[in-house]
């Protein structure tokens, strides 16, 4: 393993000032030891499962890439073939690896030749068992898909080191045009206009897919497809204006939908430094299976934490469908429990960049005010996290001045509350994908707000047992009782309530199902051990590898 790629990153310098909020330290404490009783009870359904992306992962990481002329992912047909024959509660491995031994072909001219119908993986399904040839074979192939991943966080600390780091909030924008040839272009355009993060916005209904795309993609429709391509062009892109500009310039995507494991796996061989990744966003705004995904997103964070990723949730979605005051306390109860799913997967405080917005009214008498509550106490919760905090879009009018204003507002509040990454909000939201003009708007306000209001902070005071601190203290502790009825019902049973975002998903419902199996005696993932080794190598502590 390199040795920079065993060193504490440390990625963002975390706490610039936030004015002192005085919460109750024994709600707080109960409010984190029931969001980790939720994620224990999570954490044990998703071992005794796996499903379709998962088995997909484990090739990816034994070196399977690629697609058939048609377009179809080799992934995809190689776990196909087993989950057709209701063979795959074993897992992929076994009979892949066996097929591997009996073959003589590499992991890739093995899959091609499945592909091609030349070789039968049903046959091999009974030979594997017990044979340390297949063991060391499947542990040597994962372990070279685990370097390249150590390989590419080692690079992004070098890049840290060398080139530098911004200070925050970091000023995070998004390029969308369909495609990725023209999103390097505004990308380039945006780092030069002062950007330090940029987003990919992925192609709308990419989520439903259950494959990922191959290659360079021209076309897409509000975004452009997440593929292992796009993401080593923009990275190159990145790269090369980052030397130019002497700071590292971070690049994000979306690690959600039916391929959440597939592309974070991605995502760590081409060295993206963020993803969107969020336990529920998925079962709540994209009906897809919450079996599905809650297992998904076990393995997806697991590779996060190896590859350095820093995670953004998305519990600033809530507020879209729900109104911002009376459902404040959900997101809050979320961040609780995505911080406990995360660390059971091994990702560390660094890496947290749990996510809120600002979406009250702002016609609502004190909205600014609830807003900064807010704010402030999703910062002083996760006072070491990387909060990433959302610009006002549900009430964006599509009138470009008091758009403008909102979202100065809001980077106001992003630098009062000692925020980590904000998104900048667009005077034209609502209207059209930005265009480059309306980044450099957006850019140019908040280089202004957050220079002249970098010490706000740390020089004022919220008023004890004011209107703030009653606010965000009668939050929590909604928050807190939510959390408590979920810790004896279960996350599963409160996401069938419609606990958050007012929306109520079933059990068996939702997109994915099908690919959900219940663990053999004998499923084997070679992968597991290798990620947990290097976990803890890390020092990650607990890795939420296999019981």
């Amino acid at each position: 393993m390199p040795a920079a790629a065993n060193a504490n990153p440390a990625p963002l310098p975390v706490g610039f000032g936030c004015p002192a909020l005085a919460l109750d330290t024994g709600t707080v404490e109960r409010g984190r030891s029931l969001a980790l009783a939720i994620a224990a009870d999570v954490q044990r359904f998703a071992l005794q499962h796996s499903t379709v992306a998962i088995e997909r992962t484990v090739l990816r990481l034994c070196g399977v890439a690629g697609a058939t002329l048609d377009g179809v992912p080799l992934a995809n047909v190689v776990v196909d073939q087993l989950h057709a024959a209701g063979l795959l509660r074993e897992g992929t491995a076994g009979p892949f690896v066996a097929a591997m031994l009996a073959t003589g072909f590499d992991a890739l001219g093995l899959a091609r030749a499945v592909a091609a119908g030349h070789v039968d993986l049903r046959v091999h399904a009974p030979t594997w068992h017990g044979r340390s040839d297949v063991a060391n074979l499947g542990a040597t192939l994962v372990q070279t898909g685990v370097k390249r991943i150590l390989d590419q966080r080692a690079r992004r600390l070098e890049g840290l080191h060398s080139q530098g780091m911004a200070l925050q909030p970091l000023r995070y924008v998004i390029v969308a045009t369909g495609n990725i040839h023209e999103d390097v272009v505004q990308a380039r355009v945006a780092v030069r206009q002062g950007a330090d993060v940029i987003a990919v916005i992925r192609s709308t209904g990419q989520s439903l897919l259950d494959y990922v795309p191959d290659g360079l993609t021209t076309e897409g429709y509000g975004g452009t497809f997440a593929t292992q391509a796009n993401f080593a062009l923009m990275r190159a892109a990145l790269d090369d204006e980052g030397a130019r500009a002497s700071r590292y310039i971070r690049l994000c995507n979306y690690a959600s939908g039916l391929c959440m494991p597939e592309i974070a796996c991605l995502g760590a061989f081409e060295r993206l430094d963020m993803m969107l990744n969020d336990a529920l966003y998925g079962i709540l705004f994209r009906d897809i299976n919450m079996q599905r995904t809650l297992c998904d997103q076990r393995v997806a964070r697991r590779l996060s934490a190896l590859a350095g990723h820093i995670i953004n949730t998305g519990e600033d979605n809530y507020l879209t469908t729900a109104d911002a005051v009376d459902a404040a306390h959900t997101v809050i109860a979320s961040t609780l429990v995505n911080e406990a799913l995360a660390r059971s997967c091994g990702l560390q405080t660094w890496q947290l960049g749990l996510g809120h917005a600002m979406e009250i009214d702002p016609e609502r008498p004190d909205a600014l005010l609830f807003e900064i509550a807010q704010a402030a106490l999703v910062r002083a919760l996760f006072p070491d996290a990387p909060i990433k905090f959302m610009p006002p879009t549900k009430h964006m009018t599509g009138n470009v001045l008091r758009g403008h204003v909102q979202d100065t507002l809001f980077d106001l509040v992003g630098v009062l509350t000692g925020q980590s990454i904000q998104l900048l909000g667009m005077a034209t939201e609502a209207m059209h994908t930005p265009h480059v003009h309306d980044r450099y708007f957006a850019l140019e306000a908040a280089n202004l707000v957050f220079g002249g209001g970098r010490a706000l902070g740390t020089e004022l005071q919220f008023t004890p047992g004011g209107r703030i601190e009653q606010r965000a203290r009668a939050t929590l502790d909604q928050a807190v009782a939510l959390l408590d009825g979920m810790a004896r019902a279960g996350l599963m049973a409160a996401l069938q309530r419609g606990h958050f975002a007012d929306i109520a998903r079933a059990l068996d419902g939702g997109r994915g199902l099908d690919g959900v199996f219940l663990r053999g005696e004998r499923y084997w993932d070679p992968s597991e051990p290798a990620i947990d080794a290097a976990l803890l190598d890390l020092g990650h502590g607990s890795a939420g590898g296999a019981a």
